[in-house]
């Protein structure tokens, strides 16, 4: 899953596609890259300012629809309905909400749309700060809370094949609770639904490298890809598109999931 933030304040790109035409090409480029899923935002889950709602419409409706015939799956980042609406008429085909239905109408939206919905653990309000965060267990807590906020899918109508989870590395999680979900994702996979993990480039893999900035994470998001795949994680939301494809397919290579491009290295009656 690539990430396209058509935002001025984006987490990594620092506003670097925040245009309609810089998006969609940022897009098309994951795509030819080897994205299977463009996921497109247009307010980040992190504190700051209220984006008004048609606002946030603006900046991801024309992205999604110049990417809605590309071949990829395409995803709204968003915590509101009337969002998540607009962008499916638009072409979307998920949701993916850091805020586990922080709006009461986003379930009722994506069971009427027929789309698919991402349910994130977070404990904030969009765009609020949530200071030291606390778990007894997080892992525990945070599958108890997936659990819930599925259960709460569910009853509105969203059929269970249509539910990813996502643990929310970082998400009012401090470092250390982030590493523990990824040590113990297994714990998460078992609930039963595809798992996706949003890794790339966060505060944890810069503090656990020594305080790396934004730009110098990608072989810690490497391996904490890599682990959690190991672990059961089946999507992965990702800044580094080619290197992420390489070394996910890598591990498909590994586990027989992949057969090889192509073979010659011992393959004839004389090699170099």
């Amino acid at each position: 899953m690539a990430i396209v933030n058509r935002t001025p304040d984006s987490f990594y790109d620092r506003g670097r596609t925040d245009s309609t035409a810089l998006a969609v090409e940022a897009g098309l480029r994951a795509i030819a890259e080897g994205a299977d899923w463009v996921d497109v935002g247009g307010a980040k889950f992190a504190p700051g300012p209220p984006v008004p709602v048609d606002e946030e419409i603006a900046r991801v409706v024309p992205v999604v629809e110049g990417l809605a015939s590309a071949g990829a799956v395409i995803s709204v980042d968003t915590f509101h309905g009337e969002v998540a609406r607009a962008a499916i008429a638009a072409g979307a085909h998920v949701v993916n909400d850091t805020t586990g239905f922080s709006d009461p109408a986003m379930a009722g939206v994506v069971a009427e749309t027929g789309a698919t919905v991402v349910v994130t653990h977070s404990l904030a309000r969009p765009r609020t700060v949530y200071p030291r965060p606390h778990y007894d267990d997080v892992v525990a807590e945070v599958a108890a809370y997936l659990r819930e906020r599925v259960a709460l899918a569910e009853g509105a109508g969203v059929a269970s094949d249509r539910l990813v989870v996502d643990p929310g590395h970082d998400l009012n999680k401090n470092t250390r609770h982030s590493l523990e979900l990824t040590r113990r994702l297994a714990e998460i996979t078992s609930l039963g639904y595809p798992t996706l993990v949003a890794l790339s480039n966060k505060d944890f893999i810069g503090e656990s490298l020594g305080q790396r900035e934004r730009t110098k994470r990608v072989e810690g998001s490497l391996a904490a890809a890599v682990a959690c795949i190991q672990r059961g994680a089946r999507i992965v939301r990702v800044h580094n598109v080619r290197e992420t494809v390489d070394a996910v397919r890598m591990v498909e290579a590994i586990e027989g999931w992949r057969e090889p491009v192509f073979l010659e290295h011992n393959q004839g009656d004389v090699n170099p």
